[in-house]
């Protein structure tokens, strides 16, 4: 039987950090560019935009973020179209990201005073040249805590992927634990690189929801 030290885990394990890292940095930028577009369609007015917009998030918020590795993983098989699970993984948790991001940064939008919107009106902007120029500035940095904040949960969901096979930081612990039979060693350690990774996010958001609220 191999014996594995502390040091033989623990380095194991951040290099499936890098793997979670990644996906969430993907994750976060792809859904960020989705949930952006999805911002336009949602306040835009338009019945038919803001119909399927909110269906969309209604979904992939209503929805276990478990169901939706399945559904990626073994749903886009069907049509014959081999998936991996890396691809799965970003899709699923780009999706996912994009909807709560739309909310965050809709909330955002929507808490800009209706008279910015009355005199951006006046002076013949277009709908885009409004978001653009007037509230998008103003909205961005109300966003900037709850986005940062949520950045933490987006990691967190990044351990799930571990179900349909992706080799991040939590699969990387499972196979450890069946090949060490060490359980309480590896998962503190898989908890303290996850606490490693969440606690400055979380700090980070504080300190700037902080920092922009004196500045209002």
């Amino acid at each position: 039987m191999v014996q594995f030290t502390v040091w033989d885990i623990f380095s194991n394990l951040l290099i499936a950090t890098e793997w979670t890292i990644i996906l969430s940095i993907i994750a976060f930028v792809c859904g960020g560019i989705v949930g952006l577009v999805l911002l336009f369609a949602r306040t835009s007015g338009v019945r038919p935009l803001v119909f399927v917009t909110k269906i969309y998030i209604e979904f992939f918020q209503g929805t276990p973020l478990l169901m939706q590795l399945f559904l990626f993983f073994f749903g886009i098989a069907l049509f014959g179209i081999e998936v991996s699970p890396w691809m799965a993984a970003t899709m699923a948790l780009t999706f996912w990201t994009s909807a709560f991001l739309t909310e965050i940064w809709r909330g955002c939008v929507e808490s800009i005073p209706k008279g910015q919107w009355e005199a951006s009106t006046s002076l013949a902007m277009t709908y885009f040249e409004q978001m653009r120029y007037v509230i998008l500035p103003q909205a961005s940095r109300i966003a900037v805590a709850p986005t940062v904040g949520f950045s933490v949960q987006v990691v967190k969901g990044t351990a799930l992927a571990s179900i349909i096979g992706f080799v991040e930081l939590t699969k990387a612990g499972t196979m450890l634990n069946n090949a060490t039979f060490r359980p309480f060693l590896v998962y503190s350690l898989v908890a303290l690189i996850y606490f490693c990774l969440c606690f400055p996010l979380s700090f980070m958001a504080k300190k700037l929801e902080g920092r922009l609220n004196v500045a209002r």
